[in-house]
């Protein structure tokens, strides 16, 4: 099983007539995912959320960072270099149904896979791992294989891209809004399903925009906001005691969840907002010297072990708001 890491990884597109302007995606994104841990990466639309995910499957390329594998830089592999990364590293997307040919049976997806990554193992060896991945996920193979995509539900479709990946033994899911199409008795049980992965030593960076769904899976919570990481930490510590602004506005629409937080955390948040002020700055109040001085890099604080969270006056730069105080008590992220 190995350990992904991104290392302030951007994405800028070029836009506009000619491609005159630039739209910065994602910006100086950093985090890790162990084996065995499931990381919500959690944001509205347009947050840059599905970027990262197609960058770390290598849909699309890096503008600048790192992306890597078990300590190896997977951004420059190119042709037969990759291959052994594609086969670890596996997606499974939002709408299942995109993910099929209509004129063909679903199952041809098992067989493009054996075509690309396993040509010499013999069919019958193969047909027995098939059917061990398939029931694997909870799928009887007589009711889904050689069946059209329109003669399955959308459960069973995701279900089996899902299977897909167990045949590869990938070590690592990026599951992209991989439920949001899905009625909710299927959501519980392809959110158990990964959850079981989990057990086995699968890593999954499970990219929702839903709360509800990425406190319910996760052991690490990510929240992303116009392409920047403004909160991460232990999906307790984010969901409890949430210190942006964002993320506080994220929780406070999700009502169920207020009479898990912290109250006493939660009047500290107010009390800072009454004073115009965050609770970055109210526990390092010295913090914002270096961003006032142009440095255009977020600053992530450690307010408390592993929950990291950025200035709430951050502008569109990157540089804090608030006029510095001292250039003291600089803290960042390690």
């Amino acid at each position: 099983m190995g350990r992904l890491e991104l290392r302030n990884v951007n994405k800028v597109y070029r836009v506009g007539t000619f491609g005159g302007d630039t739209l910065h995606a994602v910006k100086d994104v950093s985090f890790t995912a162990e084996p065995g841990q499931i990381v919500a990466l959690i944001g509205e639309s347009g947050s840059g959320k599905s970027t990262l995910g197609k960058m770390i499957l290598r849909l699309t390329s890096i503008t600048s960072g790192q992306i890597l594998y078990d300590g190896q830089d997977v951004a420059s592999l190119k042709g037969r270099q990759l291959k052994p990364y594609q086969a670890a590293v596996q997606g499974v997307f939002q709408d299942p149904f995109s993910s099929y040919n209509p004129i063909f049976k679903a199952d041809r997806v098992f067989s493009m896979v054996k075509d690309s990554f396993y040509p010499h193992v013999p069919r019958s060896e193969w047909d027995d791992r098939l059917e061990a991945a398939l029931l694997g996920v909870a799928l009887d193979p007589d009711a889904c294989l050689h069946k059209y995509p329109h003669q399955l539900s959308g459960g069973q479709l995701q279900r089996m891209l899902v299977a897909r990946a167990l045949l590869m033994e990938v070590s690592f899911l990026v599951a992209d809004e991989i439920i949001s199409m899905l009625d909710a008795s299927t959501r519980v049980d392809v959110l158990n399903l990964l959850g079981d992965l989990k057990t086995r030593g699968l890593g999954v960076l499970f990219v929702t925009h839903d709360l509800s769904l990425g406190n319910y899976i996760s052991d690490t919570a990510i929240i992303l906001r116009k392409g920047r990481i403004v909160e991460r930490g232990s999906t307790a510590d984010v969901f409890d005691r949430p210190s942006h602004p964002y993320t506080q506005m994220l929780l406070e629409s999700v009502p169920a969840l207020h009479d898990a937080r912290d109250p006493e955390h939660w009047r500290e948040v107010a009390a800072a907002r009454e004073r115009g002020t965050c609770i970055y700055h109210q526990r390092y109040p010295e913090a914002d010297a270096e961003a006032a001085a142009g440095d255009d890099n977020p600053i992530m604080a450690e307010i408390e072990p592993g929950h990291l969270v950025t200035c709430a006056h951050v502008d569109e730069g990157g540089g804090c708001g608030q006029a510095a105080s001292g250039s003291a008590g600089q803290r960042r992220a390690t």
